[in-house]
């Protein structure tokens, strides 16, 4: 959303809202909870997940920095649909719902949001658009690695990032077996999972085993 909106926009949303941090694996928004407020991801990298009728979770997207969380149940009036959860230490700004209203009337915003929702919408069709599993695991690791605003651009240290096997699957829109035998085809990477975390050692390998997914037209998975 920021790159839509523009630095000036931007900065103006982020001086109207207050500060908050969240370390990895952090609730940031809970689901059907009230449209109270949006938050404005500073830095870090966070997962949408959906909690089905039967208990069970299903990972719907990822959001980095420059993006907007919790903007729909806001203009909509109703309960959020989905919750939100820190992959990476988080750095937010929260806007309450008056401001925001306020803001996206004087800034006319609406015809941006709008392109914001279908940017989403095909950015997950992107994620499960096919093709070998590996490289596109790589792949998806790489950008969330990359998303982190507080990681140096180009950095090759390692990073750790509060995902399971079984939303990987979900994201990739494979099987979890499938994402287990990905992963393991990803050693020299050093990437190890464990306890709802995914390791990754050498950041550098990692890009270097998603080469096959970029140079087939899947930078954006």
């Amino acid at each position: 959303m920021r790159h839509l909106m523009g630095e000036e926009r931007w900065q103006r949303l982020i001086d109207t809202a207050h500060p908050r941090t969240h370390s990895a694996g952090a609730t940031l928004l809970r689901q059907h909870e009230p449209g109270t407020h949006v938050l404005a991801l500073r830095s870090g990298v966070a997962k949408v997940l959906l909690r089905e009728q039967g208990g069970g979770l299903t990972l719907l997207a990822f959001r980095g920095p420059g993006e907007l969380l919790g903007e729909v149940a806001v203009l909509d009036g109703g309960g959020r649909s989905a919750g939100v959860l820190a992959i990476t230490p988080c750095a937010v700004s929260v806007i309450d719902r008056a401001a925001f209203l306020r803001l996206a009337d004087e800034e006319e915003l609406s015809p941006l949001l709008i392109r914001y929702a279908l940017g989403r919408l095909r950015e997950s069709d992107t994620a499960r658009g096919g093709g070998d599993v590996t490289p596109r695991l790589a792949a998806a690791l790489v950008q969330l690695a990359e998303m982190d605003g507080e990681q140096p651009a180009g950095g090759a240290g390692p990073r750790d990032l509060a995902l399971t096997r079984n939303e990987l699957a979900q994201y990739l829109g494979v099987s979890r077996n499938t994402v287990t035998t990905a992963l393991a085809e990803l050693g020299p990477a050093r990437v190890r999972t464990g306890r709802g975390r995914v390791h990754i050692g050498d950041l550098q390998a990692l890009r270097t085993a998603a080469a096959p997914a970029w140079t087939g037209g899947q930078r954006g998975v």
